[in-house]
């Protein structure tokens, strides 16, 4: 019997720049180039900018998602990212997709969780 496994997902937080963390117009190009480099396909997108804070992201992909909640207040940010591994074996595209934001936004990791599902 052939056991299904959705994929990897990689839940964190992470400390950076307030600046990065009340910017969601430059998230959304980070996400952007990754997204597109690794080519994946986005069904939709939420980003919302609290009035004098921070902001949070939602992207939906066909192959699951990524989303960013940031409070530039305390220079914290949690970040996941899960893409589902249905036609293909995806984790090593996860683990891309984590390493380029944590580059981009120039973050030090505080918490990460690899959950195999």
């Amino acid at each position: 019997m052939n056991i299904y496994k959705p994929g990897l997902h990689i839940v964190s937080t992470f400390n950076c720049s307030e600046e990065k963390l009340t910017d969601a117009a430059l998230c959304k190009i980070i996400f952007d180039k990754i997204i597109t480099e690794l080519s994946l396909q986005k069904v939709g997108e939420v980003y919302h900018t609290f009035p004098g804070s921070g902001y949070t992201a939602v992207v939906c992909l066909t192959e699951s998602h990524v989303s960013i909640h940031t409070w530039p207040e305390h220079q914290l940010a949690t970040f996941d990212v899960f893409l589902s591994s249905f036609e293909r074996d995806n984790a090593d595209r996860v683990k891309h997709f984590f390493d380029q934001v944590i580059l981009m936004f120039e973050a030090t990791v505080t918490d990460k969780q690899e959950i195999t599902r």
